[in-house]
Order: structure tokens, then sequence, then C-alpha cells
């Protein structure tokens, strides 16, 4: 069974940096693409960052420039670098995973990842 466990949520000002992780287990991580997500108005989720199993990266534009996401195969763990936060980011942020096998390019659709973690709260503060 695949488990996702995220990490590293809290309360920061406006500006300030936060580094979130995700821990997998269950899934040769390698193997995985994996995101980062959060809800937005209108959708149930938006994508916030994605890396897949090649090492490519896609963000929105809202983020560009202040989110950097990253993946230790050896270590099985995904990170989320958030710089100059903006109270607008503040949200549940969930990470997602999805074998490659499935979608090597799922991108920034969260209806394409099939397995989730429960999420961490990240609020700023103006």
């Amino acid at each position: 069974q695949v488990q996702l466990v995220e990490s590293g949520g809290g309360s920061v000002q406006s500006g300030g940096s936060l580094r979130l992780s995700c821990a997998v287990s269950g899934y040769t991580f390698s193997w995985l693409c994996m995101g980062w997500f959060r809800p937005a108005p209108g959708k149930e989720r938006e994508g916030v960052a994605t890396i897949d199993s090649d090492g490519y990266v896609n963000y929105p534009d809202s983020v560009k420039g202040r989110f950097t996401i990253s993946r230790d195969n050896a270590k099985a763990t995904l990170h989320l670098q958030m710089n100059s936060l903006k109270p607008e980011d503040t949200a549940v942020y969930y990470c997602a995973a999805v074998p490659r096998i499935l979608y090597s390019r799922p991108n920034l659709t969260p209806e394409l990842y099939k397995f989730w973690g429960q999420g961490t709260q990240v609020t700023v503060s103006s």
C-alpha cells in the first residue's frame, strides 16, 4: 500500500519561507511522478508544483520563481521549498503521486494522481 506522509507546515509572516517534505513508502519512489497540490477557489485542488520520474518540473505562474520542488530518490522523499510566501498561499498542501507507467507527464492535473497524503497546513499572515 502506497503511503505519503507530509511534514513541515506551519505559520509564517508574509515574505517568509517554509520547506515541506513528503515521505513515501510502499512503491519504488523513482518510478513515481510526484506533485504538490492545494485547494483553490472553484476547484477541488490546484497544482502547485510537480516533478516527474525523469526530473521534469512544472509550476503554475502563481508560484514560479518562489517555489522549488525537488526529490531525493535515495530517501524516497519529496520536498517543496517555498520562499517569498504570500497570504494567498495559505492552504492545506497535499503531496500526491502517480506511477509513471500510468502517466509519464501528469503535470498539474490533480485528477491524474492516484495516491494522496493527508495534507499539511501552511498559514501566511500579513
